[in-house]
């Protein structure tokens, strides 16, 4: 297995706020961050995966470096600064209304410029985008031009996975995501990002117009009611495999890697073969992606299952 996967994107910690003490609060930081999930996932599932985002020499960098490192995902492409880990923290209400702060101002995954951008090893197969990391600069700007200029290398991947608390201004996360899709080949998205982005279109119509624009798989998920997928020619809905839910942290991150692992273990990973996929095989692709989400469905946090825990190979 030569072929390297590059999750690009960002790199955090979400802190919980867990309750008080006699002098201040008790909170409990953990490693996260949509991109950074998926390439976890993908080295669990067996994939040579790298991460390329800004990581501080902080605490909390330092941390997410050990994690990465013990999760087996390359770290050469992560780019080292002084500047803070960005936090996002949680804390519920006397009524139990979650509230959420974000950090992230001049923070270490979002320093990232066209000039510090580190270059691609040779074997990159795959580029996955996604989150917050395409809206917010200076690295949006350099992602997206990383996207652009690989586009004809390498199978770009997106999951547009919107934050409204980090950016909340729906426009600028509508022109990204349509800018994003026109240098796409494969684009996963939620319902709930859908419904935001675009909340008087119907998935097909979005699918049918992303596929226009060079998208050759469209892929939806639904939660509970399952998932979708289209093709240029294809299309065909999945029903979400049976669960004990416990939480749903990580599980759109653990759909996109099982995915990719997928369509990799299948020998699918090019523009010819997505096209070509008929509707047995996205069938099997949203079964395989679904029931990975439901593993992690049913541990606390995004725990994302190992290769061993999935039907086949």
């Amino acid at each position: 297995m030569n072929d390297m996967f590059v999750v690009c994107g960002e790199a955090l910690m979400d802190v919980y706020v867990l309750g008080t003490t006699p002098t201040g609060l008790q909170l409990d930081a953990r490693v996260g961050g949509s991109p950074f999930n998926v390439a976890v996932g993908l080295s669990r599932l067996g994939r040579r995966a790298a991460l390329l985002t800004g990581l501080s020499r902080d605490a909390a960098g330092e941390r997410l470096m050990h994690t990465l490192s013990a999760e087996h995902v390359d770290t050469h492409l992560v780019v080292r600064s002084d500047a803070p880990t960005t936090l996002s923290v949680v804390s519920v209400d006397a009524a139990g209304v979650p509230h959420y702060a974000f950090y992230g101002q001049g923070t270490a995954d979002r320093a990232i410029d066209d000039d510090s951008l580190p270059a691609l090893p040779p074997e990159v197969r795959v580029l996955q985008f996604g989150s917050y990391a395409l809206v917010v600069e200076p690295v949006g700007s350099a992602l997206r031009s990383l996207a652009a200029r690989e586009h004809d290398r390498c199978l770009v991947a997106y999951d547009p996975n919107v934050r409204l608390n980090v950016e909340p201004d729906l426009g600028r996360w509508r022109t990204t995501v349509e800018a994003m899709a026109a240098l796409s080949h494969i684009v996963k998205v939620s319902d709930e990002d859908l419904g935001l982005l675009y909340p008087d279109s119907a998935p097909a119509e979005v699918a049918r117009r992303w596929l226009s624009l060079g998208v050759r798989l469209v892929v939806l998920t639904r939660g509970a009611r399952g998932s979708e997928a289209w093709t240029p020619c294809q299309h065909v809905a999945e029903a979400a495999a049976p669960v004990d839910v416990v939480d749903t942290v990580g599980a759109g991150d653990t759909f996109q890697a099982a995915l990719l692992t997928w369509l990799d273990e299948e020998q699918l990973l090019s523009i010819a073969e997505l096209e070509a996929l008929d509707t047995q095989r996205l069938a099997e692709l949203l079964r395989f992606a679904g029931r990975a989400a439901a593993i992690t469905c049913s541990r606390r946090g995004a725990d994302m299952p190992r290769r061993k825990e999935l039907p086949g190979n």
